[in-house]
């Protein structure tokens, strides 16, 4: 038999069943309750934090974990990834990207730009930034996203117009890259968008298809330029220095020569002078020690020797001296 309270009994005679309106009523606000505090529940990930709103009003974030917000419209909260690096690529996109504002659809247009020079360059670059103020990032910009990309773009080509042709693409790069990041970086700051810039990185900078062989010829040319030159360098370091260690050498030993004779000379002069001066005192003596040893120098370097008396009338008294031994050379020297 079915139970009086329940909001739908039956009737067994064969009318029409009865409704409990008290009864479904209950389970339909039960019910509603019930979805509302299921929908009231929420999960804020490690790196990101939530700003809630109530009644549009900003009241506070709340850090990671599960959370519990107001249901049925009163609370709303917005996740923004405040711990994780964001970036924005331009005049190329990676696959697979997870931030609706990394790649733009027009990727060609916003990579050509002009230079200084009036040429032509085409120019990726990557913007890599964070959130820093989640209630500025929300309520100071209406599209926060939108308009970084659009201030990054203006801020290079304002850049890359400042510079010629030949500095964007060989070695202007790190000047490109100190002053994008330093006047998107005012930029940012002067709107109070919540953002922090991190870094401007330039990717791939060459000129428009139509001229890019042209130029690789011409950049080949001044590489080979260049390598000549290094080389020419490389022979003239290693020529001069050894030419020139080769002339000190030669005048280092030319002085020693000089020195030297100068010193012999000396010595010369200074024994023939003491030789002078003993002559002076016994001239004979020195005269006759003079011939003796003169002799003594001469002689042994004849040879046999023969001594003859002047006064000898006959063959006999011819005495034959056999030649000196050559430790008595020795000793005559």
């Amino acid at each position: 038999m079915t139970d009086p309270r329940s909001p739908f009994s039956i009737n067994r005679g064969g009318n029409p069943p009865s409704f409990d309106v008290r009864g479904i009523a209950a389970l339909a606000v039960l019910a509603f309750v019930v979805a509302g505090l299921a929908r009231g529940v929420y999960t804020v990930g490690p790196e990101s934090v939530g700003v809630v709103q109530r009644f549009g009003k900003f009241i506070g974030t709340v850090g990671p974990g599960l959370r519990f917000k107001l249901p049925f419209g009163i609370d709303t909260v917005t996740i923004l990834p405040v711990k994780r690096q964001l970036k924005m690529e331009f005049g190329f996109g990676s696959p697979g990207v997870t931030n609706p504002d990394q790649v733009s659809a027009e990727q060609r247009q916003e990579s050509d730009i002009v230079t200084g020079d009036l040429n032509a360059a085409h120019v990726e670059w990557v913007v890599q930034y964070e959130i820093a103020d989640p209630e500025a990032y929300l309520f100071n910009m209406r599209e926060p996203g939108p308009t970084l990309r659009d201030l990054s773009e203006s801020v290079m080509r304002e850049v890359v117009g400042d510079r010629t042709v030949d500095e964007v693409l060989t070695i202007g790069r790190q000047g490109i890259e100190t002053d994008a990041i330093a006047k998107l970086t005012g930029l940012v700051q002067e709107l109070k968008m919540g953002l922090r810039v991190q870094q401007v990185q330039l990717k791939n900078v060459h000129p428009p298809t139509p001229v890019q062989r042209s130029f690789d010829e011409v950049n080949r040319a001044q590489q080979e330029r260049e390598q000549m030159i290094n080389q020419a360098n490389g022979e003239y370091n290693k020529v001069v220095p050894r030419a020139s260690g080769e002339a000190e050498r030669k005048l280092r030993d030319a002085e020693g020569y000089a020195l030297k004779r100068v010193n012999e000379a000396e010595g010369d002069v200074a024994r023939f002078r003491a030789l002078l001066e003993q002559y002076e005192k016994a001239p004979d003596v020195t005269r006759r020690r003079l011939y003796l040893e003169t002799m003594a120098d001469v002689l042994p370097k004849l040879g046999g020797k023969i001594i003859l008396d002047e006064d000898a009338k006959q063959f006999l008294p011819l005495m034959n001296l056999p030649a000196p031994r050559p430790e008595a050379r020795k000793d005559a020297r």
